[in-house]
């Protein structure tokens, strides 16, 4: 009971505990997470459309993109964008007279960095779930004169989004998983102020074991979002089948 108190107190909001920190950094670690998929998301959408073009040189470099990001780690993307973003804004600086460090803001590195890692995987998901679709129902739609423009908007997209869903879904989990290497820019997220409290109060368990179960309660939440975005998208679908 002694134990149970001890940790309630240590992770709790008052004068001495550090749940409001935590809770704080987890909502820090959601924020980028869903910035960085989102962003991915654009992205993962512009190189799919290069995928599927005519011209051999956009299919080349969407692959090149898709290849490349999957296979470098992400914390060595994560350090290009600090240094290398770093390095422009000091040169930037250094037109108006100013020569010290800049630093490349952590929640904009961490955006960028999650978002073209993501961008690779979305694309391939985006790409599968085009290639799943019907060619009847999209060529139904240029039949009756729909222009490209609503065709996608009104055909392509819906199409391709009832199948992307679980794609996506794992996607989001990589991201959210990969938001922890964000902590090396100086960001505070969930992982970093983890390792704050636990080296203030020398009690490491405690906190990384919190931080396991806050990490598990975004997933569990995230997991029930994507199955009910899911089932809205294939309403009507099974019964017709």
């Amino acid at each position: 009971m002694e134990l149970i108190d001890s940790y309630l107190a240590l992770v709790g909001f008052g004068q001495t505990g550090w749940g409001s920190l935590l809770l704080t950094a987890a909502a820090m670690t959601i924020g980028v997470s869903v910035c960085g998929f989102l962003a991915g998301t654009v992205i993962g959408t512009m190189i799919t459309f290069m995928q599927l073009s005519r011209h051999m040189v956009f299919r080349g470099l969407a692959d090149c993109y898709t290849t490349i990001l999957r296979g470098v780690p992400d914390l060595l993307v994560i350090y290009l964008f600090y240094f290398g973003g770093s390095a422009f804004l000091g040169s930037i600086g250094s037109l108006f007279g100013y020569h010290g460090f800049i630093g490349m803001p952590a929640f904009l590195t961490g955006t960028l960095a999650l978002g073209v890692v993501s961008a690779a995987y979305q694309a391939e998901v985006f790409r599968g779930a085009y290639r799943s679709v019907a060619r009847g129902e999209i060529e139904a739609a240029s039949a009756v004169g729909m222009r490209p423009w609503p065709k996608f908007r009104r055909i392509v997209a819906p199409l391709v989004l009832r199948y992307a869903i679980p794609g996506l879904g794992n996607t989001w989990q990589l991201v959210l998983k990969e938001s922890a290497l964000i902590s090396v820019t100086g960001l505070v997220e969930l992982l970093r102020q983890s390792q704050i409290a636990a080296g203030s109060t020398r009690r490491p368990f405690e906190f990384y074991l919190t931080a396991v179960v806050l990490y598990l309660i975004v997933t569990w939440f995230s997991s029930i979002l994507f199955r009910r975005m899911e089932t809205r998208t294939t309403q009507g679908i099974k019964g017709a089948l």
